[in-house]
Order: structure tokens, then C-alpha cells, then sequence
């Protein structure tokens, strides 16, 4: 009897094990190969606006920088800063370079706030050298380091709306576009060909009076900074929202941003080539984005079949120099 049992329940069992077997190879499916492109967008042309929305505040006397416009050595001139807003472009310092000076003023209606750099400090272009400060109401957004690089210094217009108040208008920008260190102002060095005055009641000109216990300005962090219309009604500390247009472009060649990697200018995509479809890096010229697509200057016809998503760019070894 028992041997009868165990005979039955072998059997049982190979059977079931071919039933399993050739069950699981009819169902296996056919699997792409490893790094096949599953997924492709081709270029295509529109127009575009670099734009970015920001939070801001009105704000009093807001701070902002000025940067070196070429590289060289930097000289400020005895000019001292003075408690009153300057009524034209004021010169306040140059950069040597090349044998010539390119003169670094402060704009209508502000002050010198302070000196970012000492005297005869090498500098590089763009590089913020001086403080100033815009006297009166002005506007100012904090933005983050992402924000900045999207910016990078070339805001072409904004748009202000203060909340339950005035606009849209259109806010004047001013300054540039990154953190300032504190900046100082150094007392004046007497001048030993001065005589004192012999008159103690003799009026003092007034021209350029001196800052008297000034100690410069505080460090910032990452802003922007924008000047409304004179006639637009402002109240401190209104929360204001802005939108920065930083660049426009006309039938862009555009691809989504997950096809492309890079950034500033410089960029990589997969062209997706032949039958056995495989991938291609290839380097392009980048220009502007919205955020959700991004111009191809350089590189691409508008013809190709791009893998998205894009390349991924190598990391490089430790000590290892980036090209």
C-alpha cells in the first residue's frame, strides 16, 4: 500500500513539473536589450521667454552692487561718499587693464555705500567692487542659487505687481545679480598741504560733505533689486511679486530640458541612430529656457531623433580636473 502511494505522488509531481516548465516558456516575453532608447522627441521650433516669478518686498534704501567691467587692477578715487543722493552718474573708481583706465560710477540718485575690494585689488569682469544704495523706495527679491544661474546677470525687463495695490508696472533693475560681502569706507587721509581754518565761523562748503561715522554696508545674499515709477504710491514692506524676463527668442530650435545635459551655454545630447536604434552624444550650443524646453543655438538641423532622456555627464574622479 505505501508503495503505491509513493508511485502515485511521483508521478504527480512530474507532471506538474513539465506543466510549470513549458508554461513559463510560452509566457517569457522577449526583453529589449540592455541601453536600448525607448523613448525619442525631435526638435521643434517656437518662440521664447525666459521668465522667472520671484517674491518681493518694497524696501528703503535697498543696497545693491557694481561690478568691475573688465578685468585688471582696481583704483578708487579720492572721492568721498556723501549723505545725499548723487544727481548725475558719479565716477567712484577704475579698472586698470590693458594700460587703460574703464571708469566704475554710481547711478543717479544713489550713494556709495562702501568698497567691496581693497585698493589696487586684482579683479576679474563682473565682479562686484562697490555697494551702493538707491535713496528712496525700492523692490527686492532673495532668489536661490538655481534662480541666479537662470538670471545670470542679464535681466532685459520686469514686471512688478504689489499685492492689493498698484500694477503690473515695469520696475527698473539695478545693480547685479549676486551676494555682496560687507562693504567698507575707509576714513579720508588727512592732507598735510590743508591749513585749518583760521575762521571758525567761516561757512564749510557743502558740495560733498563727508559721510561721518559711516562704517559701510552689510553683506547680502543672493537679490535682485528694482527701482518702480516715481509716481507709483509704495509702502515699506509691501510683498510685491516679480516677474524677471531675462531673454527672448524667435523661432527657437527647442528640446525638453530632460533631453538635454549641461547647462551655461554648453551642452550634450544622444542622437538616436539606425535601425538598432543606438545612442550618439553629441556637444551643442545652448541658449535660453523656460524651464520646461531649452533653445539649441548650435548643433542640431531640427531633423534628428533625440533619446530622452538625455546623456548622463561623467563624474569626475577625485583630484581629477573638469575639461
Amino acid at each position: 500500500m505505501k508503495r503505491r502511494v509513493f508511485v502515485m505522488a511521483s508521478a504527480v509531481a512530474v507532471l506538474l513539473s513539465g506543466c510549470t516548465s513549458e508554461s513559463e516558456q510560452a509566457q517569457t516575453p522577449e526583453l529589449e536589450a540592455r541601453g536600448t532608447v525607448l523613448t525619442t522627441v525631435q526638435p521643434t521650433r517656437q518662440d521664447l521667454v525666459n521668465k522667472i516669478s520671484l517674491a518681493g518686498k518694497v524696501t528703503i534704501n535697498p543696497t545693491f552692487g557694481i561690478v568691475a567691467p573688465g578685468a585688471g587692477e582696481l583704483r578708487f578715487t579720492d572721492r568721498q561718499p556723501t549723505t545725499t543722493p548723487v544727481v548725475r552718474d558719479t565716477w567712484v573708481a577704475s579698472v586698470w587693464g590693458g594700460g587703460a583706465p574703464r571708469r566704475v560710477y554710481i547711478p543717479e540718485g544713489s550713494i556709495m555705500a562702501g568698497r567691496l575690494m581693497a585698493d589696487k585689488s586684482p579683479v576679474s569682469k563682473n565682479m562686484p567692487i562697490i555697494s551702493a544704495k538707491h535713496v528712496g523706495y525700492g523692490i527686492v527679491a532673495d532668489i536661490d542659487s538655481a534662480q541666479a544661474y537662470r538670471i545670470s546677470g542679464a535681466v532685459k525687463s520686469i514686471k512688478a505687481q504689489i499685492k492689493n495695490g498698484p500694477g503690473p508696472f515695469n520696475c527698473e533693475p539695478i545693480g547685479t545679480i549676486a551676494a555682496l560681502p560687507a562693504g567698507t569706507l575707509p576714513e579720508p587721509e588727512p592732507d598735510p598741504t590743508k591749513q585749518p581754518a583760521q575762521n571758525p565761523s567761516a561757512p564749510v562748503s557743502q558740495e560733498e560733505p563727508p559721510t561721518e561715522g559711516a562704517t559701510g554696508s552689510d553683506p547680502t545674499g543672493l537679490q535682485v533689486v528694482c527701482v518702480a515709477p516715481a509716481k507709483t504710491k509704495l509702502i515699506n514692506g509691501s510683498d510685491v511679486t516679480l516677474d524677471v524676463i531675462t531673454g527672448r527668442a524667435e523661432d527657437a530650435l527647442v528640446l525638453p530640458v530632460e533631453a538635454v545635459a549641461g547647462s551655461q551655454g554648453k551642452g550634450k545630447v544622444d542622437l538616436v541612430i539606425g535601425e538598432e536604434r543606438r545612442r550618439k552624444t553629441i556637444d551643442v550650443t545652448l541658449g535660453i529656457s523656460d524651464g520646461k524646453v531649452i533653445e539649441i543655438k548650435k548643433g542640431l538641423q531640427g531633423n534628428e531623433t533625440i533619446a530622452v532622456p538625455g546623456p548622463n555627464l561623467p563624474t569626475p574622479a577625485p583630484g581629477e580636473a573638469t575639461k
